[in-house]
């Protein structure tokens, strides 16, 4: 056995200018495989689950493209977790922060072949990301003292951020939707509060905002139909012990007669309980498990609207919604906090018949019904106004608001630029760098869109050296123009995330330069 053989069999590393190629090819993939996504003329993609029944995706949103591939090369990994993290954190900008960082990489690369050392490379990068951050405080703008003047920056950036998704065509409704759910949260950032209904059929223009809450299931037999002034229990208990169950139950009795009495005391028990359960004094019971139908006719006959069944997520967000708490025993009533709302009665929505709530005591609730043509669009209309929700709560709590479409881009390009100029030293060429990376979002913004990059870059080039230029590409007439004017606004929070999450993952994958594969398990050694 040779001396330098270090690794066990087949594990592999690969050192040094390899390492570092192989990881900057993979990021840049990643990068080229959603850059097609960004802006208002970007396209969608098809993913295809190999899984049981071939489930297709069709979206255009970053997180979850990269979400969904399996990928060997490790520095591709860290451009997917970065892009969830932004996802998770700021909901909007997964695509930017992936197409970001792999032009910073690729600019680095071009560096690295001119024997720039890569520590040297992100020291320039840090100053230029300082310079770039402060760019943007500087120029970011703040509303919130005038609600009229906040209310229509919400409105652009939820048309802004709606413009590259599914939604495009009636972004206007829905981003007055979106402006209105969110002002009903009045600051808080808990998305739980909205609820998002998909009902195939219809149009996406049918989509509809009701204050309170529905929940996806119909009033049993016999039951009260309306609720006036409802006082709700909700539980998750078991309502179904009124029968012997025949599986897994061993009972031996002389006679037939003792197991109509062990039915009794099965049934007066369920009837106890239920007896329990009224003495709460309400008049709606929901719970999460199923309630046979002996309970069900005790309910019926207390007049007290009981439902079954509610899923879980269905039950938590009730809870939340009319402000009562999940229940499970039901001894001592004044322990239990009951959950208010003015009105339960029966909708009906295409062709389902579901439970509405209105009136419901967090003031702040809402559902949100989507209706569309089919699954497909309706999962992907979902994410889009996920994404604007997500970033109207983040403006909501963060008020400042930035000009879009290439604008903060070609802005901080232009500062990082100039203090490449300043900068002595070998540093200047990855600042200058950094801001070249920058100018590449607005260039794929123009050729998504199917225009001259160069020359619609170099023109905004051009226009912000002037002080005070609003300029940032228009890809609807194909120029450039006033983004003020066009009311193409984005949220500083999502910027600044952006800009940082991409130079601080860019960094990681530069230091890189040693990848080492661990041998694959052997099945035979489990024998």
């Amino acid at each position: 056995m040779p001396v330098e053989r270090l690794l066990k069999d087949e594990a592999t590393e690969e050192k040094g200018d390899r390492a570092r190629m192989s990881s900057f090819v993979g990021a840049m993939a990643i990068a080229d495989l959603v850059k097609t996504t960004l802006g208002p003329k970007g396209m969608d993609k098809i993913l295809q689950s190999t899984g049981r029944g071939r489930n297709i995706t069709v979206t255009n949103d970053g997180a979850t493209i990269l979400k969904s591939l399996h990928i060997d090369n490790p520095a591709a990994k860290v451009l997917v977790d970065i892009s969830k993290v932004q996802d998770d954190e700021v909901g909007d900008g997964t695509t930017s922060v992936v197409v970001l960082a792999g032009e910073l990489l690729r600019e680095a690369e071009k560096l690295i072949s001119m024997k720039i050392h890569p520590m040297t490379i992100i020291a320039g990068y840090r100053m230029a990301v300082e310079c770039a951050r402060n760019v943007l405080l500087q120029k970011a703008m703040d509303n919130k003292e005038d609600s009229e003047k906040f209310r229509s920056d919400l409105m652009n950036i939820a048309m802004t951020t709606l413009s590259s998704k599914i939604l495009s065509q009636d972004k206007e409704y829905f981003a007055k939707l979106a402006v209105d759910a969110v002002l009903r949260l009045k600051g808080s950032t808990n998305l739980e509060a909205i609820q998002i209904l998909k009902k195939p059929g219809g149009s996406l223009r049918d989509s509809f905002l009701d204050e309170g809450f529905i929940l996806d299931k119909k009033i049993g037999i016999g039951q009260p139909k309306r609720i006036e002034n409802a006082k709700i229990l909700v539980a998750n208990t078991a309502m179904d012990t009124d029968k012997v169950k025949i599986y897994g139950a061993r009972v031996r009795v002389d006679s037939m007669s003792k197991v109509a009495e062990i039915e009794a005391a099965e049934k007066q028990k369920m009837r106890e309980k239920v007896q329990k359960i009224i003495a709460h004094g309400i008049n709606c019971f929901i719970n999460r498990q199923l309630i046979y139908n002996f309970p069900e006719e005790l309910f019926a006959d207390a007049g007290i609207l009981a439902i079954e069944h509610a899923d879980f997520e269905g039950i938590e967000r009730l809870a939340l919604v009319t402000g009562g708490e999940i229940a499970s025993t039901f001894d001592n009533p004044e322990s239990v906090k009951l959950g208010h709302c003015n009105l339960i009665e029966e909708i009906m929505i295409g062709e389902d018949k579901l439970i509405k709530f209105s009136g419901v005591e967090m003031g702040q609730a809402c559902t949100i019904v989507l209706r569309g043509a089919s699954a497909h669009v309706l999962d992907e209309a979902e994410r889009s106004l996920h994404d604007a929700l997500c970033v109207l709560t983040q403006t909501v709590a963060d008020s400042r608001v930035l000009l879009g479409g290439g604008w903060p881009e070609m802005l901080m390009a232009k500062e990082v630029d100039e203090l490449a100029r300043k900068t002595p030293g070998k540093r200047s060429h990855a600042i200058d760098a950094f801001s070249r990376a920058l100018q590449a979002i607005p260039t794929i913004i123009a050729d998504n869109a199917g225009l001259d990059s160069a020359e619609l870059v170099s023109q905004l080039r051009a226009e912000h050296h002037k002080e005070g230029s609003n300029a940032g590409i228009d890809v609807i007439t194909g120029g450039v123009g006033d983004m003020q004017k066009l009311g193409i606004s984005e949220s500083f929070k999502v910027k600044q995330a952006v800009l940082l999450s991409a130079t601080e993952a860019a960094e990681m994958i530069l230091r890189v330069d040693e990848i080492i594969t661990c041998a694959p398990r052997r099945r035979e050694d489990r024998m």
